[in-house]
């Protein structure tokens, strides 16, 4: 009787140490670089706030945090890749309003699981949609281009981000509201669109407004309308959907961390907590100004929610506008 507590003592001593040794682990954590997947080209909103992340993140945990770029399918490749990856908190994504919302409403199969292949992180920043216009549009403002395109159907073509991405749907919306056609050119990320603008290969285009803002602020491209339902700060004056004459438009777009299912709580909240130190920084704070973001920086459970909430309205979206599913 006597050997069989001992047995059961030492049992219960070495669970204690197994225990033991795991938080260290974490506490550790990271103990190496870090990949942050961009599921984008380079250029766009999402690869700006990656690279503008990663960098405090190197700062605050002393490990690099390395972006890497791997655009396809809409996000799905990159995104998919990182469900797949090992949950140990060195393989991590900067996630969008497209990957974990609109795609799961719009796309008929998806390569991951929206909510159950991923633990959310955090939300980093909060971003209007705008319209841009090339400096020789045959319009100057948001009502003279719906009149151009009531008088020449199908002649304006729109370029977006993506196939399925929310400056894609943006676009749809307005040729819902509005009652025109257009016809829309997808790009593989925001640099290329932008490119195609500034040079005048198509006439408009739908981008997240801090992958615009410079090209807006500089007189590459005209700022038509911001698709929230107020202005934004940091470029007051470029009008919303709303003022131009588009009842009822609303459109905003979230950029966010997440790693994969099972990735430990503790190195989750790590992260969380170092994404809202960084956010709550005067110079990001700035800088995401003026790139047109407002920084977030919510807890892994309100931005799960958020992600929850984000597919259950675009899927109803494209339910009441009858859209074809890609």
């Amino acid at each position: 009787m006597l050997n069989k507590k001992w047995h059961v003592l030492a049992l219960s001593l070495g669970a204690v140490a197994a225990m033991g040794g795991a938080a260290p682990a974490y506490a550790d954590y990271p103990d190496r670089a870090v990949t942050m997947v961009v599921p984008y080209p380079p250029g766009g909103t999402t690869d700006i706030l990656a690279r503008l992340v990663s960098n405090k993140l190197t700062e605050k945990l002393g490990q690099t945090f390395v972006v890497e770029n791997r655009p396809g399918a809409g996000g799905q490749i990159g995104t998919a890749a990182v469900a797949r990856a090992k949950p140990d908190g060195y393989t991590i994504m900067m996630g969008t309003i497209n990957t974990h919302g609109i795609n799961a409403a719009l796309m008929k199969s998806l390569s991951y699981k929206t909510i159950e292949d991923f633990a959310p992180v955090s939300t980093v920043a909060d971003t209007p949609n705008v319209l841009i216009a090339t400096k020789d549009a045959p319009f100057s403002n948001l009502k003279e281009m719906i009149a151009y395109a009531k008088a020449n159907p199908g002649a304006i073509s729109f370029g977006s981000t993506s196939m399925g991405g929310s400056p894609h749907m943006s676009g749809e919306l307005l040729k819902a509201k509005a009652g025109i056609d257009m016809v829309h050119v997808p790009y593989q990320g925001g640099g290329p669109m932008l490119n195609d603008v500034i040079g005048g290969q198509i006439p408009i285009g739908f981008d997240n407004l801090p992958s615009s803002a410079a090209h807006i602020a500089s007189g590459n491209v005209r700022g038509l309308a911001v698709t929230t339902t107020e202005r934004w700060s940091s470029f007051k004056d470029i009008p919303t959907m709303v003022e131009s004459g588009v009842e009822d438009y609303e459109v905003a777009a979230w950029f966010g961390v997440l790693a994969p299912a099972a990735t430990p709580k503790p190195i989750v909240e790590k992260l969380s907590t170092a994404i809202a130190e960084a956010l709550k920084e005067e110079e990001v704070a700035k800088r995401l100004e003026g790139l047109g973001a407002r920084p977030v920086g919510d807890t892994p459970e309100q931005f799960t929610e958020r992600i929850k909430s984000e597919v259950a309205k675009w899927t109803e979206v494209v339910e009441i506008n009858k859209m074809e599913r890609l």
